[in-house]
């Protein structure tokens, strides 16, 4: 028991970590919730839209120039490229899922306390297909829920999602082989199996109120998405550990939170495709 519930501490310093550096990381994108297309287009010179010549830019004032600069300023400080931000992300969810399996081998926590057992519907084909089935349910209805909150007037931040689109093949190869897979397992494997599996199994706490617990910090490790991010993210995260409690099964979320996952950033960023307006 003393091994279980230190285990489940160091499950809440990584969280709180986690979640730190989640804000530093909403820190450093662009602030104008338009993402980086609008903040660039913010960037182009005034037109005169009703003279002779609309092509010709108006005079600035100094304040407007001054302002100009001063967003351009903090754009060059804060333009990531695609490759740095796939470091950093694969880097950083790494140490953390090392931290989160090291602490399970110290304490002696059982894999099946995460939800990894010989079960098929655990580790087999069935998982796998659920797991499937789940992401393109939760995808769509992340898709539906970002819609309506776009039709109420509260933008969901693309910053981060347009930042993460790759420009080349081997970008995408990259960030579907490598960088989402390493997103899923981690983030799984420490909210939902670490946050929820390991103290319903080894403290006896009640499933869904860890659930809701869990969904609440995973809301808040997407903060960059915005308000109304937060609370689609808070939705999904809360699907997923609805999931997790009724399988016991990691890989179903995992694989369910790499399909969302992948399907907003192909659909959106390598197709182009827009969101459809409800």
């Amino acid at each position: 028991m003393p091994e279980w519930a230190a285990f489940v501490g160091l499950t809440g310093l990584l969280l709180t970590a986690l979640l730190a550096l989640a804000r530093l990381s909403q820190d450093a994108l662009p602030a104008d919730g338009g993402g980086l297309t609008a903040t660039a287009d913010s960037l182009q010179p005034s037109r005169v839209a009703d003279g002779p010549d609309p092509t010709f830019p108006r005079f600035e004032t100094a304040e407007a120039a001054a302002q100009r600069r001063q967003l351009q300023g903090r754009l060059s400080s804060t333009d990531l490229s695609a490759g740095t931000l796939f470091a950093n992300v694969a880097l950083t969810q790494g140490l953390f899922g090392a931290l989160v399996v090291g602490g399970a081998i110290f304490f002696d926590i059982p894999a099946w306390a995460f939800g990894i057992t010989d079960v098929p519907l655990s580790t087999g084909l069935p998982a796998v297909a659920l797991g499937l089935a789940a992401g393109v349910g939760f995808w769509v209805g992340n898709e539906v829920a970002a819609s309506l909150a776009d039709g109420f007037g509260i933008a969901v931040d693309e910053s981060l999602r347009e930042l993460l689109g790759p420009d080349s093949v081997g970008g995408w190869a990259v960030l579907l082989g490598l960088v989402l897979p390493t997103i899923a397992i981690v983030e799984e494997l420490l909210f939902r199996g670490a946050a929820i599996g390991v103290p319903v199994a080894g403290l006896g706490a009640p499933a869904w109120a860890m659930a809701v617990v869990s969904s609440v910090a995973f809301a808040l490790g997407h903060g960059a998405q915005g308000r109304a991010g937060v609370l689609v993210t808070g939705t999904l995260g809360l699907g997923l550990a609805g999931l997790f409690v009724l399988t016991d099964s990691l890989l179903v979320v995992v694989v369910a939170h790499y399909l969302v996952n992948a399907l907003e950033l192909i659909v959106h960023e390598g197709l182009g495709i827009d969101r459809l307006a409800l």
